[in-house]
């Protein structure tokens, strides 16, 4: 298994940059809410993460406020 925390870059659905987020990947599959670091605006992450600690898909969204 990885390390239990990684760094995946995102990009924002609102703005357009690419933003860092941290991922603990011993929690496994995850939905979580994230404000882009350059306009603030939420983004709905889906992060699928596989048995052996692999991220395997990333799904962003905007979040409904």
């Amino acid at each position: 298994m990885a390390a239990p925390l990684e760094y995946l870059d995102v990009q924002c659905p609102y703005c357009g940059e690419t933003f860092a987020v941290e991922v603990d990947i011993s929690a496994g599959t995850q939905q979580t809410i994230e404000d882009c670091r350059v306009c603030c605006a939420p983004a709905e992450l889906y992060i699928r993460i596989d048995e052996e600690g692999n991220i395997v898909d990333v799904q962003v969204s905007g979040a409904n406020t």
